[in-house]
């Protein structure tokens, strides 16, 4: 870097200056080139579930491109990072560039390198390519997922209201929410997790950074502690109740239960969608200060399940198929089980969270939930309208923020783009 910093006044810099000036954001069309040559090129062969999987030890990288998405069906890393932004441009040009210049600059740091021309040069005198905070660290499994919500299809903005995917809807209203507009909606959403939280922040600050002046962030949020888990033979996490839930969760390697309840397919339409998903996003507060004055018995009804061990009522072990009525009618795996809902199954990869206190004392802290589904209308919509009905839990939760967006498939290779599909 000594080197490059003693040619500012010369021809490299010259050179820097004229690609930073026609790229925009300094480094896109550097990134969408240089990914071929590293983590990413071996990532083509590789598939994205079994290569998370393995890399969960070492940090390493998580294969960008695919079929499908990294961050859904691969294995649930300990940390997240999500953000929903406002497209503020109304240029469609501006947009499906900066679609270009998130894909470039994501694939670079899901492999563990720097933004464009990096953190470090080539110029002093101007801003560099990338924030810096990860300069070193592993890839620690970064996965970066991209959606598009409802507003990003409403008619006069972008020419896309005659590609809405008819699954796109408005989510109701359910009993007891209590939504607040500024932890809602959003035109698109990037779900990034890692098992080391200052590569997930760093993988938003930058994205942020490049859609300066063209998208801005409307709400995000910080998730710890994973609550579900897409790797079979993993121990189930606990929520912030203490209660291991979701012990049913779809298994990243089971293709036909991701073939049947997660991934679009070309029968559920739009074209533009086939191999992708939809996606659910609620942000959940958790009363624990009063959970935490409940009975152990109380508790146990409650979930339908053991505290210590996980297992349903009146059986020994976790993973054990549970009696469903064997349980309360209001306790909530009876309501929220496949069994009492036609079958139906979703994608959990949900995170605790605690974000300082209400004012009041209590800790603002709960669960934020994050759902896959191939139809959201036969997925989440069915199963919250019967768990908001009916389930005991909801005497210490509450719905507070909520997002809908629709999932493109996989950016298949280093010429491909996030959305290319939608915008053709």
């Amino acid at each position: 870097m000594e080197q490059q910093h003693g040619q500012t006044g010369g021809t490299r810099s010259r050179s820097a200056v004229a690609r930073r000036s026609l790229l925009g954001w300094g480094g896109a069309g550097v990134a969408l080139g240089a990914v071929a040559a590293g983590g990413t090129a071996t990532a083509l062969h590789s598939s994205n579930a079994s290569a998370a999987s393995d890399g969960a030890a070492t940090g390493q990288a998580v294969p960008f491109h695919g079929a499908h998405q990294a961050g859904i069906a691969t294995a649930v890393p300990d940390r997240l990072h999500f953000a929903a932004f406002d497209v503020t441009t109304k240029d469609r040009a501006e947009l499906v560039q900066l679609l270009k210049d998130w894909t470039a600059a994501a694939a670079r740091m899901t492999a563990g390198e720097g933004v464009g021309e990096g953190a470090f040069g080539p110029i002093p005198e101007s801003p560099p390519d990338d924030t810096g905070e990860a300069a070193g660290l592993k890839p620690s499994r970064l996965t970066l997922t991209i959606g598009f919500g409802p507003s990003l299809f409403d008619k006069g903005r972008f020419g896309l209201e005659e590609r809405r995917p008819e699954a796109l809807v408005e989510l109701p209203a359910f009993p007891g929410d209590k939504l607040e507009k500024a932890r809602s909606g959003g035109d698109l959403c990037v779900q990034a997790c890692a098992d080391d939280p200052q590569v997930a922040v760093h993988a938003i600050r930058n994205l942020a950074r490049i859609g300066f002046g063209k998208a801005a962030i409307r709400w995000s949020q910080l998730g710890f502690g994973k609550t579900s888990s897409t790797t079979p033979d993993a121990q189930t996490p606990r929520n912030m109740f203490g209660f291991k839930d979701g012990t049913r969760n779809i298994s990243g390697t089971d293709t036909e239960a991701l073939g049947k309840h997660v991934w679009v397919s070309k029968k559920d339409g739009p074209e533009w969608l086939v191999g992708g998903s939809y996606l659910v996003a609620r942000r959940i507060r958790m009363h624990i200060e009063t959970w935490d004055r409940t009975s152990l018995k109380e508790q146990e009804d409650i979930f339908g399940r053991d505290k210590r061990t996980g297992a349903p009522v009146g059986k020994a072990k976790e993973h054990d198929e549970p009696f469903l009525k064997a349980m309360l009618p209001t306790s909530h795996v009876r309501l929220a089980h496949p069994d009492a809902n036609d079958g139906i199954r979703i994608l959990r990869r949900g995170y605790s969270f605690t974000d300082g206190t209400d004012g009041l004392g209590r800790l603002d802290a709960g669960l934020f939930f994050l759902a896959y589904q191939r139809d959201v209308r036969r997925g989440f919509i069915p199963i919250q309208r019967k768990l908001a009905r009916n389930d005991a839990l909801n005497e210490y939760i509450q719905h507070v923020g909520s997002a809908l967006f629709a999932i493109p498939p996989g950016v298949r290779s280093k010429d491909d783009w996030w959305g290319r599909e939608l915008f053709s």
